[in-house]
């Protein structure tokens, strides 16, 4: 089935024959019940929404027998969507499947995954049945499932620490009973992907099922395997991987979605297989799943993560730039991103610095770019990341660190226990004014932030709002970063306070003065109003 060649035959999608593997997403149900990723129904329904834009073929909506909600979010999504197969998961019990059965009622296209465990561990400490118990609650639970709904899978929990031969024997009696789908999961993550690969082989050959019934894998990654070992799966046969965007799921979580599906993308030309998922909807995928749920995705995930597609090494950023094959095997836009970005930091060269100059309208000569790169260096040892409004100041020779023109000189902020907030602030401009404004906002930092747009004028759409501790302690600071769009730019801020809603004022202060700073004084930001200090809006 897999077969070598060149890399340039890896990396394109060629006239290569490729056979299917259904993509089974179950960020709604193995995913959500994660500590700190729960959804309400209102944002499960949007996610469902989100995959099946993304194209995935079955969708785990949710265990229907955990909660009067459950129940409702699975019936909802299944009344919803109209080309997705829509899955609940039910225990081998007839209270679960018949639950399913209901919630599932109004869908497209319904699948009951029923599963139960089958490893000597699982069989003694877990369950206290017998091998011959569980055969027969699985036969009877496939059976009963199979008048509920348009198709059935059947999942061993457990089924890598499960005896092989047990295992293939309660696959073939589930398949006789009906099943279409087989899933032998690694529920704890414990193989390896050789071991994987040499146990579907095995199944494969000896469970006694029609060529139509389809072997499922799902793995999980407490040993950073997940995804190597459904990759292996697929290399064995398997035509359907059970996956969650961003991995998410049971401590260490599931192999991530976006990772399988890109491998498979990437190397269609080595596994020889595809799927029908739309890759430029990984991305949106993956940020509407941090929004609903408040976890973000650290920066070095693959595929997805903010440095999926950035090079801040000068060496790498000098190959970008000759030729963007050198440090990359697929394109940002392939999964929903703009364009790569080349970083710059205190490891970016001069070539990716006048790269980044030229786009930005400076043109300066060999000369004085050797001078803006002396300084650029400087500010790189002290500054994480180069932003362009740094790289704006550098080129008029000005200092990127500078303070002003506009300075907080106060700031109050109250709560209301009704809702909202309100912040009074008073500014002062290096050319003598003094500004003072309030007003209204949703919360502190949101008060605060409109009261610095109306003291300066400056017309600010927020993007991005982050903060987090540098240092520790009752008195510890806090960091906020901001992000805004103003004249079809993004700007950024930051600022440092052991008051987090002051540091937020300092963040806006920030991307005021780089605004300021950068336009022509004919454009620059006005106040609405010159007050004096102390007057209330």
């Amino acid at each position: 089935m897999m077969k070598n060649s060149s890399q340039h035959d890896e990396n394109s999608e060629g006239d290569v024959v490729a056979e299917h593997v259904r993509i089974f997403d179950t960020t709604l149900r193995d995913g959500e019940q994660t500590p700190g990723f729960s959804m309400d129904r209102r944002a499960k329904l949007r996610m469902a929404h989100m995959l099946e834009t993304l194209g995935v073929d079955v969708l785990e909506a949710g265990f229907p027998q955990a909660s009067p909600d459950d129940f409702a979010a699975v019936a909802e999504i299944a009344g919803t969507l109209r080309h997705t197969t829509v899955c609940a998961l039910a225990r081998c019990q007839a209270g679960d499947i018949d639950t399913a059965g209901r919630a599932l009622e109004q869908a497209q296209r319904s699948r009951i995954h029923v599963f139960i465990s089958t490893s000597p561990l699982h069989r003694e400490h877990k369950l206290g049945m017998s091998k011959a118990q569980v055969l027969d609650a699985a036969v009877a639970a496939v059976e009963r499932a199979r008048g509920l709904c348009h198709e059935v899978e059947f999942s061993a929990e457990d089924a890598m620490r499960t005896e092989p031969e047990f295992l293939a024997e309660i696959f073939s009696a589930a398949a006789a009973a009906g099943a279409t789908t087989l899933n032998a999961p690694d529920t704890v993550g414990y193989m390896t992907p050789t071991e994987i690969a040499e146990r579907f082989t095995w199944l494969r050959q000896h469970v006694k099922a029609s060529p139509e019934v389809v072997f499922s894998s799902h793995c999980h990654d407490d040993l950073g395997l997940g995804v190597a070992n459904s990759l292996a799966a697929v290399s064995a046969g398997a035509r359907q991987v059970e996956c969650t965007i961003n991995g998410i799921g049971e401590r260490a979580g599931n192999a991530s979605l976006e990772e399988i599906v890109m491998a498979l993308k990437v190397r269609r030309a080595w596994y020889g297989v595809d799927t029908r998922i739309a890759t430029r909807q990984l991305h949106p995928a993956s940020r509407l799943l941090t929004q609903l749920t408040g976890q973000p995705v650290q920066r070095n995930k693959a595929i997805v993560g903010a440095n999926a597609f950035a090079h801040e090494s000068g060496i790498h950023q000098h190959g970008m730039l000759k030729h963007r094959d050198t440090y990359e095997i697929m394109r940002p836009q392939d999964v929903g991103l703009g364009e790569t970005q080349l970083v710059l930091g205190k490891h970016s060269g001069r070539a990716a610095l006048r790269q980044r100059l030229e786009a930005l309208g400076h043109t300066p000569d060999d000369a004085a770019l050797g001078e803006i790169f002396i300084r650029f260096k400087a500010l790189a040892d002290k500054k994480r990341t180069i932003h362009d409004e740094d790289l704006d100041a550098l080129a008029h020779g000005r200092d990127p660190d500078a303070a002003g023109p506009w300075r907080l000189v106060r700031l109050d902020t109250s709560s209301h226990l009704a809702g909202g907030a309100s912040a009074s602030v008073g500014l002062r401009h290096d050319d003598g004014r003094d500004v003072a404004e309030a007003a209204l906002g949703d919360g502190p930092v949101d008060a605060v932030l409109r009261a610095i747009e109306r003291a300066t004028g400056a017309d600010l759409q927020l993007t991005g709002f982050q903060i987090q501790a540098i240092s520790e302690g009752g008195d510890a600071q806090g960091e906020a970063r901001l992000t805004a769009r103003h004249a079809e730019r993004e700007w950024n801020g930051h600022g440092v306070s052991t008051d987090i809603v002051e540091a937020a004022a300092q963040a806006a202060l920030s991307i005021v003065n780089h605004i300021e700073h950068h336009a022509p004084t004919a454009h620059a930001p006005q106040p609405r109003t010159a007050k004096t200090l102390g007057a209330h809006a």
